[in-house]
C-alpha cells in the first residue's frame, strides 16, 4: 500500500509540474509575441507620430481647456490610482482576474488609463491575450515618454462617447451644444460616465441610464476623496439635461 501511494505521489508530482512547464512555456509565448506586437506597432507608427495625429484630429481640446470636475471625474471612474502607478495597477488586474473566475467569464478588466490609451492609439478592442500583452508594453513606453498630465490629456481626447463623437470636444459641442469649459457640474460627471459603454450611456438615446451613469460616478467621486459627502449630494441632485 506504501509503494502504491508512493508512486501515486510521484506521479501526480510529475503531472503538477508538467502542467507548471507547460504553463511557464506557454506564457512565454505570449509574451514573446505580445512584445513583438508592440515593436511592429512602433515600426509602422512611431509613437510621436501617433500622438501627433491624434492632436490634429478636429474636437481636440488641451488640458487647460477642460473642468477640474470633469478630469476629476475620469480619474475617479476609469482608475483613481492614475497618478500613483507606472501605467499598470496590479491591484486592478488581480481584481478583475479574481472576479472574471468566479463569474467564469470575461466580466472585468483591469486596464489603467495608460493601457486604454495604448489601446485606442495601436490595438484592436478584441480581448486577446497576446494584445493585451502589446498594450502593457506600450502602455509603458508612453509612461517613459509623456507625462501624466499629457497621457490624461490624450485619453480624454481618444476615446468614443458614442453618437459619432470621438472626443470631449467633440462631445460636448454635439450633445451640449457649448465647448468643454463650459460644462456644468452635471454635464462635466455625465460625460465621464458614458465611455464605458457608449452606446448605452448615449445620453440622447438613454436618457435615463445615463443617469444612473452620473449617479455611478458622483459615489466614485466621493469614494476617492474628490469631493465630499456634502458636495456629492449636491451633485447627485443636479437635474438631469
Amino acid at each position: 500500500m506504501k509503494r502504491l501511494w508512493k508512486g501515486l505521489r510521484h506521479i501526480m508530482m510529475g503531472t503538477i509540474t508538467f502542467l507548471f512547464a507547460v504553463c511557464a512555456i506557454a506564457a512565454t509565448v505570449i509574451l514573446l509575441r505580445g512584445y513583438q506586437m508592440y515593436q511592429n506597432a512602433l515600426a509602422e507608427k512611431p509613437l510621436p507620430e501617433a500622438v501627433a495625429e491624434l492632436r490634429a484630429q478636429p474636437g481636440f481640446t488641451p488640458l487647460d481647456g477642460l473642468p477640474a470636475l470633469y478630469l476629476d471625474a475620469v480619474v475617479a471612474v476609469e482608475d483613481h490610482r492614475f497618478y500613483a502607478h507606472g501605467g499598470i495597477d496590479m491591484i486592478a488586474i488581480c481584481r478583475a482576474l479574481w472576479n472574471d473566475l468566479r463569474a467564469g467569464a470575461y466580466v472585468e478588466g483591469g486596464s489603467t488609463i495608460t493601457q486604454q490609451l495604448a489601446k485606442n492609439l495601436y490595438f484592436t478592442q478584441a480581448k486577446e491575450l497576446t494584445r493585451k500583452v502589446a498594450e502593457l508594453f506600450m502602455a509603458w513606453e508612453l509612461e517613459a515618454r509623456y507625462t501624466k498630465d499629457e497621457i490624461l490629456e490624450l485619453y480624454v481626447n481618444g476615446i468614443y462617447f458614442g453618437g459619432g463623437y470621438w472626443n470631449i470636444g467633440q462631445a460636448s459641442r454635439g450633445y451640449f451644444g457649448k465647448e468643454p469649459a463650459e460644462m456644468t457640474p452635471y454635464e462635466c460627471t455625465l460625460l465621464a460616465g458614458v465611455p464605458n459603454a457608449p452606446n448605452a450611456y448615449n445620453p440622447v438615446q438613454h436618457a435615463e441610464l445615463a443617469a444612473q451613469r452620473q449617479q455611478r460616478v458622483v459615489e466614485k467621486l466621493q469614494r476617492y476623496g474628490y469631493v465630499s459627502a456634502f458636495e456629492a449630494q449636491e451633485l447627485a441632485a443636479l437635474p438631469a439635461i
